[in-house]
């Protein structure tokens, strides 16, 4: 009895220790992720063209800070978008008429479903979609930030 009140308690403690130990482990590697800024984590890297809907920035995010932490100004070619990586340089074509702008990615949004961009009004402009607000689109990926510099751009909501 005495030998199985002492081996109970050791016996116990050879068989935590490891689940511990992996328990350390998977939330030391949780961590990790984290350490990788969310936003960063799934942006589209690959140059594909994507087709979407394109919205425009409304006057109540005129002045407003941006993702990249410049203030969003209706004649710039700033852009928004989920997907790539902030500091990309982009062509957008309005597939309805086929008229096109360069435009760089220094926001994230649209967030509402189904929009893949955002641009300024100027932009909209340039791209025949002011008037209706919203029109299909292909974006170009032009040229990608460095890895290192897309990752280090803040991140989050403005929108």
């Amino acid at each position: 009895m005495l030998c199985t009140l002492l081996l109970g308690p050791a016996l116990w403690l050879l068989l935590a220790v490891p689940v511990q130990a992996e328990r350390a482990e998977k939330q030391a590697t949780a961590e990790k992720v984290r350490q990788v800024a969310p936003s960063e984590r799934h942006r589209d890297r690959s140059g594909r063209t994507r087709k979407g809907k394109a919205s425009y920035y409304g006057r109540r995010f005129h002045g407003k800070k941006m993702a990249n932490g410049e203030v969003m100004k209706p004649d710039s070619n700033a852009a928004a978008s989920k997907t790539l990586p902030v500091g990309t340089v982009a062509k957008v074509t309005n597939l309805d008429n086929n008229k096109s702008d360069v435009v760089v990615v220094k926001d994230r949004g649209p967030y509402v479903p189904g929009r893949i961009i955002d641009v300024t009004p100027k932009t909209a402009d340039r791209l025949g979609m002011k008037e209706e607000g919203v029109a299909p689109v292909a974006v170009t990926p032009l040229k990608l930030p460095p890895k290192n510099e897309a990752a280090s751009a803040p991140s989050g909501k403005s929108h």
